[in-house]
Formats: structure tokens, sequence, C-alpha cells
């Protein structure tokens, strides 16, 4: 059987919902999406309109209008986790893991920088918890992390590299993140297929009419433990989806 499997930083349910999110979801019909910036406390009771068959995980921050993540899914996990164990991340609803028989599938929202680096260092220590916690599953079952990890990985990853070194999602101790967690086993599917491509971005700012000029960064990732790449069939963005600043994305993963 093949999965579909996606994430979608959608930048605020109830907006993605006025812009067609149902009707992506139709089309679409992933076996599992993660969504991220949901910046909403009380989760749909069903998407209704065809998609009752959808099971929703709901993970809201304590401040309203603010982060968060959910996951809907057509097939039933065999449980459901919430956060990380780490007090600030968890109050922003920023980590949901859904296990499934062969694998964990886990969803998040890394921390941005911030304007000045306010946040680096938390995003920092975010970003250790994280390995820990995923190293920990691992043990267990292979990983599928996804979601908006807020930083480009390398130059070929966002348009302007040499404007963007000391900026926010772009530092190198970020960088150096994602160097470590590949180092480890786990793989960056885009870059699997599309090792040496540039012009493939999943967020623009919506100034300056950079989504239609193309002047984007590739900040959201759908990551495997190498145990499952033998499984993986394809890894994909969806640049045409409209509805939020940045685009969908995702893999097919034979099970």
């Amino acid at each position: 059987m093949i999965w579909k499997i996606l994430s979608w930083n959608v930048n605020g349910f109830r907006a993605i919902l006025r812009k067609g999110f149902t009707d992506f979801l139709k089309r679409e019909r992933p076996h599992i999406i993660g969504i991220q910036e949901i910046k909403q406390h009380i989760p749909p009771m069903t998407l209704g309109d065809g998609l009752e068959d959808y099971l929703i995980y709901w993970y809201p921050a304590r401040k309203k209008g603010y982060a968060g993540t959910a996951v809907f899914t057509l097939i039933e996990p065999l449980n459901a986790t919430y956060g990380i164990s780490d007090e600030i991340a968890d109050s922003e609803g920023r980590v949901i893991t859904l296990e499934y028989e062969k694998f964990y599938y886990v969803n998040a929202y890394f921390p941005n920088s911030q304007h000045g680096l306010t946040r680096l260092d938390y995003k920092l220590d975010f970003n250790e918890k994280m390995i820990m916690y995923l190293e920990t599953l691992r043990k267990k079952k292979p990983i599928i992390l996804c979601g908006d990890f807020n930083v480009a990985h390398k130059e070929i990853d966002l348009a302007r590299p040499k404007d963007n070194v000391k900026n926010a999602g772009f530092t190198p101790e970020e960088r150096k993140f994602m160097d470590k967690l590949l180092s480890l086993g786990y793989i960056d599917t885009f870059r699997y297929f599309h090792p040496n491509e540039p012009g493939h971005y999943t967020w623009w700012t919506f100034r300056f009419k950079a989504r239609e000029r193309n002047i984007g960064w590739r900040v959201d990732y759908v990551v495997i433990s190498e145990e499952l790449l033998p499984n993986l069939r394809d890894a994909f963005i969806l640049k045409d989806v409209q509805g939020s600043d940045h685009a969908p994305i995702g893999i097919l993963l034979e099970i």
C-alpha cells in the first residue's frame, strides 16, 4: 500500500478553511497530513463535506492565535502523544506524535529564531531536545518527521543566500542542526530525489510579489530515518497550492 503523507504550515486554520482546505483534502486525499501554525484553540468536530473519515488530533498553543499543530489521518494510530516534555515548546503546541504499526509520525513546528535572533538560543535548545526525542523513539520504530523547521539548510534552499547569512532561518547555528540530524541517519526526502536542483522553495513572504517571482526559502521538510529509505517512492512540493505563505509538501511511502 502506498501512503500519501503531507505537511503544511497553514498560517491559521480558520483562514485556510476559507481558502479551500477541504477542497484540497478531497483532491489530494492524503492518508496523513500534519499542519502547523493552526492558531486556533477549538478543533473542528469533523471536517464534514465528505471528509468525515478523517480522525483529528489537535494541539493548540496556550496563547490564543499563536502556533499550534494538528494531524488529520484516515488510518487510526496506535497511540497519540502531545509534546516532548519541554515546558515552553509544549505550551506552544509544537509537536504531535502518532504511533503506527511500522513507524512514528512526528509533526513539528520548530520555533522561529526571530528578527534580531532574539529566540535563537531557545531554538537551538529545542533542536537538541528534538534530536534526543527522535532518537528515543527510533530505538523502537523508524521515524517520519515532518513540519516547518524554520531553517533553510543549504544555499540552494533559498533564493538569496548571501543576503541572509546572519538572518533568522539561515544562521550557521541553525544550519548545523540540519547537518547533525542528517548525519544521524535521517534523510531529507526532497533532496534525495532533487539533490542539485535550485529554485525549489516552500515559503515566500507576502510582500514584493515574492511568490510570483519565486524569491523564497525551503524551510518545510519531510525527513525519514534511513530504515524507511527502501520504502520511499517520491517526495514533492505542491508549489501551486495557494492559501498560505507556505506550500504543502509530501512523500509517497510504500508500507
